[in-house]
């Protein structure tokens, strides 16, 4: 009988899923990937197996909440897999905090440790605990293990992760931990094969998707990043500020009287691209748009993370490449080009054909600073921990 493993990477409006299979003793191969996407608005679910072969792409009931989803996979995973036997669980999880600096069996301890922090995350943790727990009422036996945004970010200097309170305040884990750390891992595990000549060089990663941030790299290790605390700071996202005066907060609170909880779905649901443009929170539809909010918002996308790439490439002391990942940093050619350009005096020199192509190589042969897109895959990474803790395997494939 094969053996299975099964990632899951569940958000707010999306659970995205893996299975591996092992049909000897170490070889583990794709057996399926694919998602439920636009829960709460419009779901649609999605596979595919390792080949990429269509395997399912239907609508469902707009009714559909996140256990609704979590729901129809399981069906349709018992259609396909019924009565296999599954070794493990993989889960992202957002964050970590200050205890977490590395991938771990899920137990009940773990759990409430986990749960304290959904304050910190609160777009994400809620729904990545409810995957395991969901997990747990039907597959009780199985174990299942955690694998933390925040990881990939531990052991940076001291300076990149305090945060300039009061060391009281602090002790309690009050630190900058940054965040989509999974994918930064995997695109760390796959520059001396994609882009060797920068591998282990002084790298920017630019994950921009609804969530953004970057991360500086030197020789694949994490040296800072824009994201901090929480998943709010740095970049402007989809429906977050990015970077804030603090004041603004102090004076929605003071001045306007708004409530903690009013103040919290500003900050995570109303603020960013949404807020800015009042249309959207979707680049493209931004992109498409003539009005002079979705423009000024494009504009402000752009602007943030250039800036922010110019004080990075100050923290590594100069930088060789500069590497696109993520939903809007694999899909938008427009947006890499405005980022380039405003870069430009880095020393990067952007090729607009290979950019339209995708690349993976975007800047031309001469330019000082290279620039290249490549696909994340944070389910592989969630793969390989799982498979490496459990003591499955000595790396899922």
């Amino acid at each position: 009988m094969d053996d299975y493993a099964i990632v899951l990477n569940a958000g707010s409006s999306s659970l995205k899923f893996s299975v591996y299979r092992r049909s000897d003793a170490t070889a583990w191969k794709v057996e399926v990937r694919g998602q439920i996407d636009g829960i709460g608005t419009s779901p649609r679910f999605s596979a595919s197996d390792g080949a990429g072969v269509r395997l399912a792409d239907d609508r469902m009931e707009k009714s559909v909440d996140g256990r609704g989803a979590f729901d129809a996979l399981a069906a349709w995973l018992r259609s396909r897999y019924g009565g296999a036997r599954v070794l493990g669980v993989g889960h992202r999880v957002v964050h970590g905090g200050a205890k977490y600096a590395r991938p771990t069996i899920v137990t009940p301890e773990v759990l409430a440790d986990l749960r304290a922090l959904v304050p910190l995350a609160p777009l994400h943790q809620p729904y990545n605990l409810a995957a395991i727990d969901a997990v747990s009422e039907r597959l009780p036996g199985v174990p299942q293990v955690a694998c933390f945004d925040t990881s990939f970010h531990r052991g940076q200097p001291a300076v990149a992760e305090v945060v300039p309170l009061p060391r009281d305040l602090c002790h309690g884990g009050v630190q900058r931990y940054g965040f989509h750390g999974l994918s930064y891992e995997y695109i760390a595990s796959v520059l001396p094969t994609v882009a060797p000549e920068i591998a282990h060089g002084r790298v920017i990663v630019a994950h921009l998707g609804s969530g953004a941030s970057l991360c500086a790299m030197n020789d694949g290790k994490s040296v800072d990043s824009t994201l901090g605390f929480t998943a709010l700071d740095g970049l402007c996202m989809g429906t977050r500020p990015g970077a804030i005066d603090p004041g603004v907060i102090l004076y929605l609170f003071q001045v306007l009287g708004l409530s903690a909880k009013d103040v919290e779905t500003i900050l995570y649901k109303k603020s960013g691209l949404l807020g800015i443009s009042g249309i959207s929170n979707d680049m493209r539809d931004l992109l498409g748009s003539s009005e002079p909010g979705a423009r000024l918002a494009v504009d402000y996308f752009v602007y943030q993370a250039a800036k922010q790439i110019g004080a990075l490439a100050a923290v590594l002391g100069g930088l060789d490449g500069l590497v696109f990942t993520a939903g809007i940093g694999e899909n938008s050619g427009e947006i890499r080009r405005r980022i380039c350009k405003a870069s430009a005096w880095l020393g990067l020199d952007l090729d607009e054909e290979a950019n339209a192509k995708k690349g993976p190589r975007i800047s031309g042969k001469q330019s000082r600073v290279s620039a290249w897109v490549i696909p994340t895959n944070e389910e592989l990474i969630i793969a390989r921990h799982t498979g490496v803790l459990l003591g499955l395997i000595e790396a899922v494939i």
